[in-house]
């Protein structure tokens, strides 16, 4: 098994294939290139100012702005509901959805959520695990989001 194991190893690095990967190339191209991210309200996460033109604001909206400056991206954001936004995500219309979810969101089934990055207490005193949306099977963009959430205390 041990021998078989190597083989595949050997044969996977001489094809030039790289783990994680984004069969769509998501890293690739909102890297040094323009992230659009869907934001749904829902403060203190997320909270869509009333002025046209103004950027959302709120503890998700600043981690994301961060994450975007770590990879050189400038932010397209794009407001709406959450399921208007989880579809236009699964479209690949956008590549990250913000909006205060948590890992127990109806939409896990659908995307691919984050590893948990904040954990609160909810209105009866559950333990509420906070998440964001990306599209399924994007795993080397969602590697990179992982990685720089979980960096220090959020």
């Amino acid at each position: 098994m041990m021998a078989g194991a190597a083989v595949l190893l050997l044969a996977l690095g001489g094809c030039s294939v790289t783990i994680p990967t984004d069969p769509d190339g998501t890293l690739d191209r909102v890297t040094g290139g323009m992230l659009r991210v869907g934001v749904s309200p829902n403060p203190p996460w997320t909270d869509l100012p009333g002025g046209t033109g103004e950027d959302p604001e709120g503890t998700e909206v600043r981690l994301v702005e961060d994450f975007a400056q770590s990879i050189q991206a400038q932010v397209e954001w794009v407001p709406g509901g959450e399921e208007d936004l989880i579809g236009r995500l699964e479209r690949g219309e956008l590549d990250l959805v913000i909006g205060g979810l948590t890992a127990r969101s109806p939409w896990a089934e659908k995307v691919a959520m984050t590893y948990r990055y904040a954990e609160t207490a909810g209105p009866e005193g559950e333990k509420q695990l906070h998440v964001m949306a990306a599209p399924m099977g994007e795993n080397a963009f969602l590697v990179e989001l992982e990685r720089f959430l979980l960096e220090g205390d959020r």
